[in-house]
């Protein structure tokens, strides 16, 4: 067997504060790009670190079998060619077989064949339905160091995978997979990584699998384990009942864990007492034979628990991303946070949870509370228990109570974003030590480990649909975050999900404003990402709800938007359309500087699409409408662009005078740069009326002013 835990990961009590060997042992690092630094190990989602190496006994053979099938010739290397796609290997077993703990093994054993390292992810969510494969191959990239842009479908995001993986020499490890269909998307066309797969069947459908299935321990590895937990003396006094509870355990590692756990925690107890015990565990009708010998173990385990300990287990199955801590179970209980951290640390001790990981960028008051994982075959268990114990009121009471916090602890991270004496900053000051960050970093820190478990209890607070606007002041903390540490650009993938997960509230609810707003903020990422079908779909819908709430803004805007997209696809006619529908509803509101703007992208649409009467109207009265806004800067740049419309439609002198009257105005605005972007149009200009000698004196003129603006880019004077 691998490490004896359930799911991978526990320690006996022996073995707690034994130092961990092997290159895994070392914490996790994310890479940032392309590298090659021999021992990195990037892990997905962030929080699930690779367990620490331990002892190992009864799996040597299986281990021995899979380092075998990855030497042996494949299928197309049998035909003549080499193959295309990376080798799969596939552990196979139930949950609680030990197939996480044997893959972990192995990839300690392989780690210094692959310089690239190890990528992890676990194909099957908290709530034990398949994890969304766009996010998995999302996270996946982002570990690697390549962009995908938001929103991306899930081929797209395979195929960045593929491609990011191509050339290189690394370990996939998918963990949980629940079938082929989650894991196909994710294999890389490079044959010279290795992927590993733990799943409970075959993976049909995906050729050349090397199998590798797993049973029950041996006798001698099944009492081996119970003995690390019950020690020897008991073992040797009682070699008999010791091969009678490894029966009854059916030899799975995870059973006899819990089995052992029990035994450790009551050293009065025999090994005939457990036996006993396990007979005793009563069996739900309908229970499979293979089974009930995990049930029993953990039922045994559940049932000595004191009351309000069993209770804590049970919420624990409710923590975001699957991560448990003292803080989060303290909110989810109602309990203080030495009861929960106590109620933890016994748990582990009796092998119902393992490790999940450090504490980088944790609160002040959160710092020295370790994490935690329930694993994945306890899970359904627990959340079995969770139904049938608490009522559904209790349990929404606990799910607004630690998404409360979270709330809080948003709060408190994006304060840290502002500068020292900020009236955000002075608020958070007054909040608990556990909810405040002891410096920027931190918090930045913190935000970005604990992303994807943020993430998660967005979409809890979605599913529930019952509270109250909790949902949605969480999804907005969320959002302003992420932008106060990340910025936009950075941020998008995750905004992309959580607009989606706003619009999915107001979409419920009929709050047609929001609606609106989610619309719109999902069609700009859209439009950003270039999928302008999309964002003209999204667009429409926009306008159809904010016209449905009356929301004069968010109608203006999508207008505006539609225009836009409409000049992206290059049909300005219908750019213009919808530019002047956006003008009348600024025209009928007042607000002139806007209308002079959408004059002003008019008279742009109509110039692309060489209807130049129609371009010179619309500049003239953007110019007009500047002047009466009292905007001097942007009536130089319209009448700038007036003088441009001129020439392009063979009017040289016209377009002179304008030019030049156009230059006066921007020296009023004090604007160099439009100066200077001027006087190079107007050299442009009497170059092309035969007067070199005048353009070379503007020409100069506009170099100066540019020598005085040194950093302006090229497309600084476009934009001009």
């Amino acid at each position: 067997m691998t490490d004896q835990a359930v799911g991978g990961g526990q320690l006996p009590p022996e073995e707690k504060h034994r130092p961990a060997g092997g290159a895994a042992a070392a914490p996790s690092r994310r890479a940032s790009g392309p590298r090659r630094d021999g021992a990195l190990t990037v892990t997905v989602p962030a929080p699930a670190a690779a367990p620490p190496a331990v002892r190992i006994s009864g799996r040597r053979r299986e281990l021995k079998a899979l380092r075998a099938d990855i030497e042996r010739t494949g299928l197309d290397t049998l035909t003549g060619r080499r193959g295309t796609r990376s080798r799969v290997l596939l552990i196979a077993g139930r949950p609680g077989s030990g197939r996480t703990a044997l893959a972990e093994a192995l990839l300690r054993e392989l780690a210094a064949d692959y310089p690239d390292g190890v990528l992890r992810a676990v194909l099957t969510g908290r709530d034990g339905v398949p994890a969304a494969t766009d996010a998995i191959a999302r996270e996946l990239l982002e570990a690697l160091g390549t962009h995908a842009p938001p929103g991306a479908a899930e081929d797209e995001l395979s195929e960045l995978l593929r491609d990011a993986l191509a050339g290189r020499r690394a370990l996939l490890f998918l963990d949980d997979a629940p079938g082929a269909e989650q894991v196909e998307p994710l294999l890389p066309d490079a044959p010279d990584c290795l992927v590993v797969v733990v799943s409970q069947g075959p993976l049909t459908g995906i050729p050349d699998v090397r199998p590798c299935t797993l049973g029950g321990l041996d006798a001698a590895a099944a009492v081996d384990v119970l003995a690390r937990f019950a020690g020897p003396t008991r073992i040797t006094v009682d070699p008999r009942t010791a091969d009678a509870v490894a029966e009854e355990c059916a030899g799975q590692p995870a059973a006899l864990v819990l089995a052992g756990g029990w035994l450790a925690a009551r050293p009065r107890s025999s090994l005939a007492d457990l036996h006993q015990a396990l007979c005793d565990v009563p069996l739900p009708e309908g229970l499979s034979t293979a089974a009930r010998p995990l049930y029993r173990a953990f039922r045994l385990a559940y049932d000595a628990l004191p009351a309000p300990a069993a209770r804590i287990l049970r919420l624990t199955v409710l923590a975001p991303g699957g991560l448990v801590d003292a803080h989060t179970v303290a909110a989810l209980a109602g309990c203080s946070v030495g009861t929960a951290g106590a109620a933890l640390h016994e748990f582990t001790a009796l092998g119902m949870l393992r490790p999940g990981g450090g504490q980088d960028g944790a609160p002040d008051g959160a710092a020295g509370h370790p994490r935690y994982r329930l694993p994945g075959c306890l899970a359904p268990l627990v959340r079995e228990l969770l139904e049938d114990c608490e009522r559904p009121a209790e349990i929404q009471l606990a799910i607004a109570r630690m998404l409360q916090r979270t709330v809080r602890l948003l709060v408190s991270c994006r304060a840290m974003s502002e500068e020292p004496g900020s009236p955000a900053r002075q608020k958070v000051a007054g909040l608990p030590r556990s909810l405040r960050f002891p410096s920027r970093a931190a918090a930045a820190d913190w935000l970005r480990g604990r992303r994807g478990v943020l993430l998660d209890a967005a979409r809890i607070a979605v599913a529930d649909g019952e509270l109250d606007t909790l949902d949605r002041r969480l999804m907005a903390a969320l959002t302003r975050t992420l932008l106060a540490h990340q910025g936009p650009e950075a941020a998008a993938p995750d905004l992309y999900a959580l607009h989606g997960l706003v619009l999915e509230v107001a979409r419920r609810r009929g709050l047609a404003r929001e609606q609106a707003a989610a619309l719109l903020n999902l069609a700009d990422l859209d439009a950003q990402a270039g999928r302008t079908d999309a964002a003209l779909t999204r667009y429409r819908g926009a306008l159809e709800a904010a016209r449905s709430a009356d929301d004069a803004v968010a109608t203006g805007r999508a207008l505006e938007s539609l225009g836009g997209m409409y000049g992206e696809r290059g049909d300005w006619q219908r750019a213009a359309d919808w530019y002047g529908r956006a003008l009348e509803l600024r025209l009928a509101r007042g607000e002139r500087a806007d209308a002079a703007r959408l004059h002003g992208r008019i008279g742009g649409a109509y110039a692309r699409a060489g209807r130049w009467d129609e371009a010179l109207k619309a500049w003239r009265t953007a110019t007009r409408t500047y002047r009466r806004a009292g905007d001097t800067a942007g009536q130089a740049r319209a009448t700038g662009e007036l003088a441009h419309v001129l020439e392009c439609a063979g009017r040289p002198e016209e377009a002179l005078r304008a030019c030049r009257e156009a230059l006066e105005t921007v020296r009023k605005a004090g604007d160099g740069l439009l100066e200077a972007a001027l006087q190079l149009r107007i050299a442009d200009t009497l170059e092309r009326l035969g007067d070199p000698a005048a353009a070379r004196l503007h020409r100069a003129a506009g170099e100066r002013l540019l020598e005085d603006h040194s950093a302006a880019t090229p497309a600084d004077l476009r934009n001009r």
